[in-house]
């Protein structure tokens, strides 16, 4: 096989597997808001961090986000916790705190900019 030969092929595995990829699935903890993505990450069923991440898409300002979560079992939704507020920097803000966890728990991500509530996901054990 000449070495054009095997260039052309790489890339027709690449294309290929770019074109089989699921077009606009959201990672699960995520939540796709109409100005970015917010997710939440961590380790359900026991005590660790957890990470709340808001990601802008496009261009604009940087603005001051509030970043936290909300937890829910069989028997309650509890009210938000939070982390605390960042400005956003590049678009990007994050932060992270250590929760306690249960087996059967769920968790999303909270974000309030402005007083509105955003929301991911419910992710669950």
């Amino acid at each position: 096989m000449s070495r054009a030969t095997a260039v052309s092929t790489a890339f027709l595995v690449v294309g290929a597997l770019f074109v089989l990829a699921p077009v606009g699935v959201t990672p699960k903890g995520c939540g796709d808001l109409s100005g970015g993505r917010l997710c939440v990450e961590g380790p359900i069923g026991g005590a660790g961090p957890f990470t709340t991440r808001y990601v802008r898409t496009g261009v604009g300002p940087e603005i001051p986000v509030r970043l936290g979560y909300q937890r829910k079992d069989a028997r309650i939704t509890a009210f938000p916790g939070w982390f605390g507020t960042r400005l956003t920097r590049h678009g990007r803000a994050e932060l992270t705190g250590v929760i306690d966890t249960r087996p059967g728990e769920c968790i999303r991500g909270v974000l309030d900019h402005q007083g509105r509530l955003y929301v991911t996901r419910w992710h669950c054990s």
